[in-house]
């Protein structure tokens, strides 16, 4: 599994959350489902187990993590960490379109050129 890309600026501990936060979304881990171990999926990644540990604090921290100690970490279920990421994703799409009026761009023209970039409106 490709959590890491050396080239991205992000620090790895970003990468990590934002990668598990996607899988957790899409529903490939499933509520209650056990985590890697810290060590192991540092050890898979070649990084420091530090890392590992922050990523899986900030999972735990936004909602899509809970720990059992002495057992690991799980993924944590419900459909309300789909409806916060909906709600968060219209938040900045209402974002970008009050920034289109304010510059006075016809948001009907963004909207096409959505799906190509560069298409004439």
């Amino acid at each position: 599994m490709d959590l890491i890309d050396y080239r991205d600026a992000r620090p790895i501990y970003e990468q990590i959350t934002e990668r598990y936060k996607t899988l957790i979304l899409k529903g490939v881990l499933l509520p209650d489902e056990q985590m890697p171990s810290v060590r192991s999926l540092a050890m898979e990644l070649s990084t420091n187990p530090n890392t590992v540990q922050k990523a899986y604090a900030e999972l735990e921290r936004q909602g899509f993590l809970y720990t059992v100690r002495g057992r690991g970490n799980f993924v944590s279920g419900g459909k309300n960490l789909l409806e916060q990421k909906t709600d968060e994703l219209a938040s900045r799409l209402k974002a970008l379109k009050h920034e289109a009026m304010d510059l006075g761009i016809d948001w009907k023209c963004v909207e096409e050129r959505a799906g190509e970039v560069g298409k004439p409106c």
